[in-house]
């Protein structure tokens, strides 16, 4: 995203204004310090498209990969895990 300073834009305004684009903002600076945004008026895009064309929001994929069929990993029986916690409960 373009940026330029609150004096550059007060005294550059046209200028200013051609950077702001369909697909870009132009962040005004205060002191260095980002302090406004400036977009076009005309039609507004969602918040999700925004973030999409910024690079801070990935949609989901049409296609996911199918489920594992054993979710976690390996499956205990019953006496692998009561070995288990005897063997975490220790002696104390």
């Amino acid at each position: 995203m373009p940026s330029i300073s609150k004096r550059e834009l007060n005294q550059h305004t046209a200028a200013a204004l051609a950077l702001v684009t369909a697909s870009e903002d132009l962040i005004v600076t205060e002191r260095g310090t980002p302090r406004w945004r400036v977009s076009l008026a005309g039609e507004r895009e969602s918040t999700l498209t925004r973030l999409e064309r910024e690079g801070r929001y990935t949609p989901p994929s049409s296609s996911p990969a199918p489920w594992t069929d054993h979710p976690g990993g390996r499956r205990y029986t019953s006496e692998e895990v009561d070995a288990l916690l005897d063997d975490m409960r220790g002696d104390y």
